[in-house]
């Protein structure tokens, strides 16, 4: 089953917990067991999984990524201007996958389903495989 979310961010750098809109699409889908996939079809953003408990977690990583990946430098050469959204994207990744078992995901006490954005504000989508 293929099911699709459209995301709008309001930052250059946001993330979103999309944990409950995943569950809610395996809700929908009746499917039990298996794997499904989240994935990011956007070269600035990407999907990660994580902590969901503590939001300073989230703010924490984003200061650190804006740290080893600073907006402005003078070795950039891409003419858009967003080499930074690039290799921030690139460090999350574009896709995970997580077992689904009785209906349910399999995810830690503390983990969430994060969709994360590098080159806001944009309406992004993100699609999901199960």
């Amino acid at each position: 089953m293929f099911k699709t979310l459209t995301i709008n961010t309001s930052n250059r750098d946001e993330w979103q917990d999309i944990t409950k809109e995943v569950e809610e699409k395996l809700r929908m889908s009746g499917i039990s067991d298996g794997i499904i996939t989240i994935y990011c079809p956007h070269t600035t953003a990407g999907i990660t999984i994580n902590e969901n408990a503590d939001p300073d977690v989230v703010s924490d990583v984003i200061m650190r990524l804006n740290e080893v990946y600073p907006w402005e430098h003078p070795n950039y050469k891409h003419r858009e201007g967003n080499t930074a959204a690039h290799l921030k994207a690139m460090t999350m990744g574009s896709s995970q996958q997580v077992i689904v078992q009785n209906g349910k995901l399999i995810l830690g006490t503390w983990q969430g389903i994060f969709f994360c954005e590098f080159d806001g504000p944009r309406t992004r989508k993100v699609h999901i495989y199960i």
